[in-house]
């Protein structure tokens, strides 16, 4: 059943969704729709926040989206608004040093991405918006260095999993004061669902509109943590399955959908993603795609290769007839596991990886992907339990990955990760199943914002199964960050002492040191 808005007062929603007292609803009052005229709002049209992302050497997208009730699509008269922007050298917005004027569009969710060019590179920017006497926080952006520039130290932070209802965003609120220069989602912003238990509560079901995800996408943006780590930071995206549906695969639903209502349900979800995230125009969606996949270079320091596992991804092996989402299967018993002419990535995605992996010249080579790329035998008999919706269920496009590596050499190759709700640090080894084979890459995956893992005693059981990893935990939130120099690769294992409360400290559970040209990660 798709969401309904609830009919409660603006203020009782507001304080149901944790985040914002405002006063109760109330259309802006809008000039007939003419862009000449100032509009004027009764609520706060920057409610959602700003946010900024996709950095290069001279340009980075801006975002904001005015909503003076997000739940509310009433309340904007449906025609264009003019929003002003401004980029400066300094937090006082006194040394402005680019501006211009956009519009939000009533079609888009009154949603504004701003590419702002001309910046110099390697540099902090504070930008902020203004839609007639409404002006919107300051947030804090970084371009890229030159390509080739000598970098001494990169800092940036992951996570994935941000579950509304199952805790608060502690972990965000420490992400902040650690002063990233990037932050990196790995998936699952939202949940496209209310799971049962948590601590948060909204009066919604499962999301199938592009109304219903616009409304999830706002709850979440309503949360103060989020909205400062949007602020304090350029962001890199990419997602997971919750942004649509649990455990999808391309066009493929968790639950057998009809093929042509489940495009019409994904091209709705991409959308309302779209308009939430500071993407630049390329990833505008069109015919229900949306191009996500990318590279970004940090000078001479280190090149992230950011991966979409989801949208041109074959079907899971071994599904079974009365529901598709993933399950661990024995491997003898699911051959399909190791067809080469399944692709987790889809053949034109990896063969872009491979050209990238080959060309590379930055001292670490960072891939951004959503799931455990190590493989992790859940068996418990002489056969080996692989999980089918991870790197595991996709054996042949993993493999092809490993040996591109393998023999291709990119100098420091790093995979992280999230999806699995867990702490993890692996070694890659060109042969997966062989502990003995040799190390070619190392691998970090963060554990979850909020989301449980209700099954990390099985993890844990079967860990002398699997020799190659190296760290794991399945019982702590939290986040990984990352400090990068020309000599070695830091992670620290940040976690939150309690995610059901707003106020909770923040802690390192373990470090882990990569050297340069020592793939496998120490504990420091």
């Amino acid at each position: 059943m798709p969401i309904r808005g609830p009919r409660t007062s603006r203020r009782e929603l507001m304080r149901m969704a944790g985040a914002l007292a405002l006063a109760s609803f109330a259309r802006p009052v809008a000039a007939a729709g003419l862009l000449d005229r100032k509009p004027r709002f009764l609520d706060d049209p920057f409610s959602l926040g700003v946010a900024s992302g996709d950095p290069i050497t001279d340009s980075v997208v801006l975002w904001t989206r005015l909503a003076p009730d997000p739940f509310e699509p009433a309340a904007m008269e449906p025609v264009p608004v003019v929003v002003d922007w401004e980029v400066a050298a300094d937090e006082g917005m006194r040394r402005t040093v680019r501006k211009g004027r956009a519009i939000a569009h009533p079609e888009n969710a009154f949603a504004v991405h701003v590419d702002v060019r001309g910046l110099a590179p390697d540099r902090d920017y504070f930008y902020r918006f203004r839609a007639g006497d409404a002006e919107s926080p300051v947030g804090r952006t970084r371009t890229a260095p030159l390509p080739g520039a000598a970098i001494s130290r990169l800092r940036f932070a992951f996570g994935s999993c941000q579950q509304y209802e199952m805790g608060y965003y502690g972990a965000y609120r420490d992400m902040v004061a650690q002063s990233p220069d990037l932050i990196i989602h790995l998936g699952d912003y939202i949940y496209e669902k209310p799971w049962d238990g948590g601590v948060r509560r909204h009066p919604w079901t499962e999301a199938y509109t592009l109304e219903d995800y616009r409304a999830y996408h706002a709850l979440y943006k309503l949360d103060p943590d989020l909205q400062a780590a949007h602020r304090a930071a350029p962001w890199l995206v990419t997602w997971d399955d919750h942004e649509v549906d649990n455990d999808y695969a391309g066009l493929t639903s968790e639950d057998y959908e009809d093929p042509a209502a489940f495009l019409k349900r994904r091209t709705a979800a991409y959308r309302a993603y779209f308009e939430h995230m500071p993407l630049r125009r390329i990833a505008t969606p069109h015919d229900g795609q949306v191009s996500l996949y990318q590279s970004v270079r940090y000078g001479d320091l280190l090149t992230f290769f950011v991966l979409d596992g989801r949208q041109y991804r074959s079907p899971e092996a071994c599904r079974l007839l009365d529901n598709g989402h993933g399950r661990v299967v024995n491997e003898s018993e699911c051959r399909a596991l190791a067809d080469p002419a399944r692709s987790l990535l889809g053949l034109d995605q990896e063969a872009w990886l491979y050209r990238g992996l080959r060309k590379t010249r930055t001292r670490w080579n960072v891939i951004a992907q959503q799931l455990l790329f190590a493989p992790f035998d859940q068996g418990k008999g002489p056969d080996r339990g692989v999980y089918t919706d991870s790197w595991g269920g996709y054996q042949a496009n993993r493999n092809r990955i490993i040996e591109t590596i393998a023999t291709r050499r990119p100098s420091n190759p790093v995979f992280i990760g999230g999806d699995i709700h867990s702490y993890w640090v692996t070694d890659i080894k060109r042969e997966p199943t062989n502990p003995e084979s040799e190390t070619v890459a190392t691998e970090f995956v963060g554990s979850s914002i909020t989301s449980p893992l209700d099954i990390y005693p099985a993890f844990e059981a079967a860990l002398p199964r699997n020799p190659h990893v190296r760290f794991f935990e399945g019982a702590k939130r939290g986040y990984c960050l990352v400090t990068v120099t020309p000599k070695a690769m830091r992670a620290d294992l940040r976690t939150v002492a309690d995610p059901t409360r707003p106020d909770t400290p923040s802690s390192t559970l373990a470090s882990f040191i990569v050297e340069d040209g020592r793939p496998g990660a120490v504990k420091a």
